[in-house]
């Protein structure tokens, strides 16, 4: 496949850590993570000790201080060995850290971001509820000041990382149900999991990704310190949103990571793969779909690498950038895990060959970090901005 931004020397150094440490760490068990849903939680630390838990966050705050691209190209060669611990890595990259980074008090910076850059801490976000998906902002967990503590009620839902994570950001209501501000009044805590009252509710039962643990959080009148507020009480949910960028790249590169594996195992079977007397990458018909694998994945990573650029820039086209990378990688890594499938033929349908599990882990990037149908909005809306 093509490399059309050609990458530093640099970028390439750090690739070659990511896939080494991917290949020795992460493929010998992932497939046995996968049917058995477990997750490893030596991988945090081994993950923190390469940096890789702080790539984006400042050399003062004890991480790498790299720029959006670097950390993508990482992040796509541990998506290619395991999309479970790809979203892991993703999400605490993202919203945690980048909210903490953005938003935080040197105080927390200092508690919090420091041990998550390190990989002492690892970083989850909490925004959705069983009545609040898309709808974010209907959220209904309520946060009500009670003197130097706020006290959290509420039940979060599809919570990555939630019962390992050290630090969570929780996205509860600071308005009153006599005066709702919709967007406007929401506050964003740190909670952690040793406050009275925090539980973990139910673990989700998925299709794919079944070694990244999707949980409930549930919120029994916690009692949040007051400096656990992250920034204005009633902003929490705009940060969010400013933040929301770098994990949409994220899970764009997950996505290329996920379809990447699903190509390099499709063209591997189709050189071995005999029929009619020929290996079946000598007919045309797999010829063509491997071309239009390779295409696509191509222009799905020159596209998230050109929105890593823009983010990174301040560019005015960040946003509808991120979300036309999204859209395109995730709905691309569902089309070459299918086509992959299509090679394999009968053994793809099947546990033995590794492309079922691509297939099932590729769906849920069309649908966290925002669905395609809210990416397709938001660069809609971008258009007439």
């Amino acid at each position: 496949m093509l490399d059309l931004f050609p990458l530093t020397e640099e970028q390439r150094e750090i690739e070659r850590v990511a896939r080494d440490f991917a290949a020795a760490e992460i493929v010998p068990y992932s497939r046995q993570w996968d049917r058995d849903s477990y997750f490893e939680i030596a991988l945090v630390k081994k993950l923190g000790d390469l940096g890789f838990l702080g790539m984006l966050t400042a050399e003062e705050y004890d991480g790498l201080g790299l720029d959006t691209v670097t950390y993508l190209v990482a992040l796509e060669e541990i998506a290619a060995a395991d999309a479970s611990v790809a979203v892991m890595m993703s999400v605490h990259n993202s919203l945690p850290t980048q909210m903490l980074a953005t938003f935080g008090s040197e105080e927390q910076k200092q508690r919090f971001l420091k041990p998550m850059a390190r990989g002492e801490l690892l970083g989850a976000f909490a925004l959705s509820e069983p009545e609040a998906g898309s709808d974010a902002a209907a959220l209904t967990t309520q946060a009500v000041r009670d003197g130097d503590d706020w006290i959290l009620n509420g039940t979060k839902s599809w919570v990555t990382s939630g019962p390992y994570a050290g630090v969570i950001l929780v996205q509860a209501r600071t308005d009153t149900s006599a005066d709702r501000k919709g967007a406007r009044g929401i506050g964003a805590f740190i909670v952690t999991p040793d406050l009275a009252g925090f539980s973990v509710g139910k673990k989700e039962d998925k299709m794919g990704l079944r070694a990244s643990p999707t949980v409930q959080i549930v919120l029994d009148g916690v009692r949040v310190p007051a400096a656990n507020l992250l920034g204005d009480p009633s902003m929490g949910y705009v940060y969010a949103m400013r933040s929301l960028n770098a994990g949409r790249l994220g899970i764009a590169a997950q996505a290329v990571g996920i379809a990447r594996a699903a190509f390099d195992a499709a063209v591997a079977y189709a050189a071995e793969r005999r029929q009619f007397g020929q290996p079946i990458r000598d007919f045309q018909g797999i010829q063509f779909k491997l071309s239009n694998m390779a295409t696509r994945i191509s222009a799905a990573r020159a596209l998230l690498h050109a929105a890593a650029r823009a983010k990174d820039a301040n560019a005015s086209s960040a946003k509808q950038a991120a979300s036309m990378a999204k859209l395109f990688a995730s709905e691309t890594a569902m089309w070459v895990t299918t086509e992959a499938v299509q090679v394999f033929g009968g053994y793809g349908y099947v546990k033995d060959y590794p492309v079922e599990k691509l297939f099932r882990d590729a769906k849920i990037t069309e649908i966290y970090e925002g669905t395609s149908e809210i990416q397709r909005i938001v660069i809609a809306r971008e258009l007439y901005a």
